[in-house]
């Protein structure tokens, strides 16, 4: 069987495992096991192909109808420059 290892796992997450685990009458590692199942389904479906003419459909139906008053070029860019990289992790 394999093994993973969480870093940076929020202290107020952690003792909520922990909380529930013994709630539950489990070890922290049967608890987590047990709320991945839970969560995912204990034998989660393979991940489908994309339906490319169903994806084609969809962009035909959206295509035209974004409504900006400045140019696609610069709206794509201010999208880009909005994101964020996400939560810091130290490796």
């Amino acid at each position: 069987m394999s093994s993973i290892t969480l870093k940076n796992l929020p202290d107020g997450l952690l003792a909520a495992l922990r909380q529930a685990a013994e709630r539950d009458r489990r070890s922290l590692t049967q608890e987590i096991i047990h709320l991945l199942e839970t969560g995912l389904g204990s034998h989660p479906e393979p991940a489908q192909e994309p339906d490319v003419e169903a994806q084609v459909a969809a962009w035909r139906q959206l295509a035209g109808k974004w409504e900006s008053d400045v140019d696609a070029i610069t709206e794509t860019a201010s999208l880009v420059e909005s994101r964020t990289l996400g939560r810091a992790v130290d490796l």
